[in-house]
């Protein structure tokens, strides 16, 4: 069994991957499900939330991720975050955690959230590409130049940390 951390930009796949990827029997933890559930019935493209449901979506999020980091060992876990910390990354590292990376590229990301998302997404989106570029410039207009698999419908997915200066580790 195993813990997967899956991090990359918002629109790039994440939620898709997991569910990809996952068993029957897997957890996977998704804010933006999460969210939904708590939230009366909606579409669930919808990716705005209320205050109050943002912070109670911060709470069960945080909790589940707390009890599911001691049943790795039984279950695959998925944990779904964009943009984790230095502090968290180490956290999952010591927990022995995969960390993955889906990216299909700015381009295809941007389109996504043009499609799917709020406007102010698209902002978040750029803000992650800049956050990534400032760590190694090659990366600004293609995606994250990281060791590679094949991922779900042509998806980008790196299966190892990648190096160091790919996200400022």
């Amino acid at each position: 069994m195993s813990l997967t951390l899956v991090i990359g930009p918002p629109a790039g796949g994440k939620s898709t991957w997991c569910r990809e990827q996952a068993g029957p029997d897997d957890v996977i933890i998704d804010y933006d499900l999460i969210a939904l559930a708590i939230s009366p019935p909606r579409d669930s493209s919808d990716h705005e939330h209320s205050p109050a449901v943002k912070t109670i979506t911060k709470a069960a999020r945080k909790a589940a991720i707390d009890k599911a980091l001691t049943l790795a060992r039984d279950t695959d876990v998925y944990v779904i975050h964009s943009t984790p910390s230095r502090q968290l990354l180490d956290r999952y590292r010591m927990k022995g955690a995969r960390i993955v990376t889906i990216d299909p590229g700015r381009e295809t990301v941007m389109r996504r959230a043009k499609r799917e998302r709020p406007w102010w997404m698209q902002q978040v989106i750029k803000q992650w590409y800049d956050d990534q570029a400032a760590n190694d410039p090659s990366i600004a207009d293609r995606g994250m130049a990281l060791p590679t698999t094949a991922g779900a419908a042509g998806q980008r997915s790196a299966t190892t940390p990648p190096p160091a200066n790919a996200l400022g580790w």
